[in-house]
């Protein structure tokens, strides 16, 4: 069986597992790293609502889980291939498998579920960790938003370098940000086929540049320069320059 048919066979696991993990997590942010997490105020303190996360480590769902203290439904990409020693956590933790190219129905299906019973949706836009830079977001993030008119989170992840097991073999604690932003949303679609693909684009870049404002600007890739980023640091009430 390939790692990506064993990835579409995996879902979500109890919420009973899935509070043990947290725990597991809890250490990993605790011992692993010295993690630093601002903004949590941010959070709602219930659902249903959507985090929208950067993606630029395979470790990063560990410290997501770290920093919001929930249950938590992450969607992630079933079309790649996972290596062994990461595998594993993906499949104690469990999750919803997704394609990246285009939602899937059944996908769609269990994110509704999920955000109707007010649970919290933990999607990557970028869809994988090809890069330490922000890049386009899918169209899921904003789609499952708008369809289930649920508010967005922005969450960055900023400081891991390597991958995790490299800086536990060394002895290493990197220092690991986490920072929240303000949500937002939801916003409504218009019903003709291309004003609603323009909307996906631009509701789209909004989340990647409400991400940006969380991140150094060395991050912040394809959206660099876009003079929303420094309008989101000020509703956010950070400074203009990003310090770890």
């Amino acid at each position: 069986m390939s790692a990506r048919t064993k990835l579409d066979l995996l879902k979500p696991r109890p919420r009973w597992v899935r509070s043990l993990v947290g725990y597991l997590a809890f250490l990993i942010g605790i011992v692993s790293a010295k993690t630093v997490v601002r903004g949590r105020h941010h959070l709602p303190k219930e659902g249903p609502f959507i985090i929208a996360i950067n993606h630029f480590n395979y470790a990063d769902p560990p410290f997501v889980i770290y920093a919001v203290r929930k249950p938590i439904d992450f969607l992630a990409a079933s079309d790649q291939v996972i290596e062994w020693f990461n595998y594993w956590a993906i499949w104690l933790y469990g999750f919803i498998p997704t394609n990246r190219t285009k939602l899937a129905p059944s996908t769609i299906k269990s994110s509704r579920k999920i955000l109707s019973q007010k649970g919290i949706l933990g999607i990557f836009p970028e869809g994988d960790t090809l890069s330490d830079e922000l890049r386009p977001a899918k169209g899921g993030v904003v789609y499952l938003s708008t369809t289930m008119q649920v508010p967005i989170v922005p969450m960055s992840i900023y400081g891991l370098k390597d991958v995790i097991w490299s800086y536990i073999g060394r002895g290493v604690r990197p220092k690991v940000l986490v920072s929240f932003g303000k949500p937002f949303g939801p916003y409504k679609l218009p019903r003709n086929k291309e004003e609603k693909d323009i909307a996906l684009k631009e509701i789209g870049d909004e989340v990647m540049c409400r991400i940006a404002a969380l991140l150094p600007e060395e991050s912040h890739g394809e959206f660099k320069g876009n003079p929303k980023i420094k309008e989101f640091r000020m509703q956010n009430n950070l400074a203009s320059q990003y310090q770890l």
